[in-house]
């Protein structure tokens, strides 16, 4: 009940209150930018609730006209259960007993927002599974007032990331990991990893540091993108981290590895060639080429990044087998041009994948 009262005083920017959410809401958004732009994301533009506040008393007084707005119990609701619901979906809360308007107030606004802004055709919410009821209620509030098109609004939901006992994962001490913190323990853990792995041993210390950075951002992004979007999974740092098996720094110590066999054909004066097909490990690689343009399809259709995480880790071991059982500098001049040129095709395939899963290989390592 206090919380609901400071909620209406806090949008009826009483002094004290609306200063202390100005202070909150620039820390916010000064560590939201910085720990983004740590895993290469960047926005173009930023809008949080309060950028609609404008818009909430006008649309709550054109829902209202529309006779959308229903009186109950001392609050105002819109009511979006629909004649053959498996369940029954609560109504939208538009505004308390107190006055204020609610959460899925604002995101209702926000859907208003967006139409006169851009007028998008499509608009994908990428929140937490769990969130799912409250979106199907605000999608068919905003459908009912006209703001989208049915079926112009879709939760794309996903899992949560959770400790070895099965739920969200927290900190030692029980609270909830900032992902500023978890970018700072991965990029130890990646730092160790290369250590251990005798690998960078020949870098400058700027560059050392820039890989290991690209290291932990390929072994956080993989490990939450390998996995379908809806599955949750266990965070399992040491796992993750490793130069073995189905991780980000796997797919991108071959990726370097390719580099390093295309500058020394380059150094050679080597150069690739038609693309001649005699071993089974060539043959598997081909196949694993020829498959990308499936997986960008699943991918995009069933919106699930995991379908190009899995194609880049089978095309990473496809070539780690192809190296092993097909000589490239040693080959003869037709074999080797020939395998030059299968190299290079995987490698701009295997960087193309990992850019879309926003991963980015160093040069070396």
């Amino acid at each position: 009940d206090r919380a609901r009262k400071l909620t209406a005083a806090l949008q009826d920017r009483t002094p004290g209150y609306f200063l202390l959410w100005r202070h909150f809401a620039k820390v916010t958004r000064v560590a939201l930018e910085r720990d983004f732009h740590a895993l290469g994301v960047d926005f173009d533009l930023w809008k949080g609730e309060s950028d609609v506040e404008d818009l909430i008393e006008p649309m709550v007084a054109e829902l209202d006209a529309k006779g959308l707005l229903v009186d109950d119990q001392g609050a105002r609701i819109v009511r979006v259960a629909r004649e053959g619901d498996k369940r029954e979906l609560p109504p939208l809360l538009v505004v308390s007993s107190e006055g204020s308007a609610m959460y899925g107030t604002t995101d209702l606004a926000t859907i208003l927002d967006r139409k006169e802004s851009f007028g998008p055709d499509h608009v994908l919410y990428v929140v937490d599974q769990r969130q799912a009821d409250h979106f199907e209620i605000v999608f068919r509030a905003a459908y009912l007032a006209g703001y989208a098109v049915e079926g112009a609004l879709e939760h794309v939901g996903f899992g949560t990331m959770n400790g070895t006992d099965g739920k969200p994962f927290k900190t030692r001490e029980g609270g909830v990991l900032k992902l500023n913190d978890m970018i700072v323990m991965t990029r130890d853990k990646a730092r160790e990893r290369l250590h251990e792995a005798g690998l960078g041993a020949e870098l400058d210390p700027a560059a050392f540091e820039d890989t290991a950075h690209k290291v932990a951002v390929a072994a956080l992004k993989f490990a939450d993108l390998q996995n379908f979007r809806g599955t949750s999974y266990v965070f399992d740092l040491d796992r993750f981290s490793s130069f073995e098996g189905k991780t980000g720094p796997y797919l991108l110590y071959q990726a370097v590895r390719i580099k390093s066999v295309l500058r020394k054909a380059a150094d050679e004066g080597a150069a690739g060639g038609e693309i001649v097909v005699s071993e089974a490990a060539e043959r598997d690689l081909v196949l694993l080429l020829d498959a990308f343009d499936q997986a960008l399809a699943d991918a995009y259709d069933k919106k699930a990044p995991n379908f190009v995480a899995e194609h880049a880790y089978k095309l990473a071991q496809a070539f780690s087998k192809f190296y092993a059982a097909c000589p490239i500098l040693s080959a003869s001049p037709e074999l080797k041009a020939s395998r030059l040129a299968l190299a290079q095709t995987t490698l701009r395939q295997l960087e193309a994948a990992l850019d879309l899963l926003g991963i980015e290989a160093p040069e070396r390592m």
